[in-house]
């Protein structure tokens, strides 16, 4: 996921001056357009400071702009310019050949289970945040034995 993202990040910084947290921002107000900032840290998994650093630095560009909703003057919804639509769907197609470049390595059906078993890691990810320390974590049956196990846990750990 690191590679990924560091790799996504030059790209896009050097192709179009924006940060991988920058595209997401402005891939979900594509998506979901007037939404409040709560609602972008809630989609995207970011807390609030560097959600807010960001939208400050994508109005700023003039790639968003913000309003009061008219049911709460006290909150603000964030959608995108005619600019920022615009780079967003330059930006689209680049994202898009990355991620076709990355699974052409699967076929149809692997691509479908990756997914498959991507949704439910995130649907999953509750567990993570309300387990208590002290409770063992479910055993995982048919996980294999030994040191290799022990060392491709690791690994695997080392990513989450």
């Amino acid at each position: 996921a690191n590679k990924l993202s560091r790799g996504a990040n030059s790209a896009y910084r050097r192709r179009f001056g924006l940060t991988v947290t920058e595209w997401r921002i402005l891939s979900q107000l594509r998506i979901e357009p007037d939404i409040p900032a709560s609602r972008i840290c809630q989609v995207i998994g970011f807390d609030k400071a560097p959600v807010s650093r960001n939208l400050a630095g994508l109005e700023a560009k003039g790639l968003l702009a913000s309003h009061a909703d008219p049911s709460d003057a006290r909150r603000r919804l964030i959608g995108l310019t005619a600019a920022g639509a615009a780079l967003h769907d330059r930006v689209i197609a680049v994202a898009l050949d990355r991620e076709a470049r990355l699974l052409a390595c699967l076929s149809v059906s692997e691509r479908e289970t990756l997914i498959g078993l991507l949704g439910r890691l995130h649907d999953n990810l509750d567990a993570l945040e309300s387990a208590r320390p002290e409770t063992p974590a479910p055993h995982v049956t048919g996980a294999p034995a030994g040191r290799e196990a022990s060392a491709r846990r690791s690994k695997a750990a080392s990513r989450a």
